[in-house]
């Protein structure tokens, strides 16, 4: 019963921080570098997704030059590859150039 308790809550703020992200309160660049507890076992596909005008194409074309799966859990990610999703991401949403790490 506990396991279903913290799954549905996890599932829960899952949903209101995919809302955050897709009204633009939320950067999906911060929730990358600080990794926030219910996002540890969410995918890179999932949050990249849960941005506005972002489908599965367009989160595997972004993934392809950084070397990231797209199944890869938040959790998971090394410091580094979190340092380059979150720069690459944060370079696409100001509208600039991306950056060379």
């Amino acid at each position: 019963m506990r396991a279903l308790e913290r799954a549905n809550m996890v599932r829960l703020a899952r949903a209101e921080l995919k809302r955050s992200i897709a009204r633009g309160d939320v950067d999906a660049s911060e929730v990358v570098r600080d990794c926030p507890w219910e996002t540890e076992s969410m995918t890179i596909a999932e949050l990249l997704t849960s941005q506005r005008r972002w489908g599965r194409t367009r989160a595997r074309k972004f993934l392809m030059p950084l070397s990231l799966n797209e199944n890869k859990q938040l959790g998971t990610l090394t410091s580094r590859q979190r340092r380059v999703l979150a720069n690459e991401l944060a370079t696409r949403s100001s509208g600039r150039e991306p950056l060379a790490v």
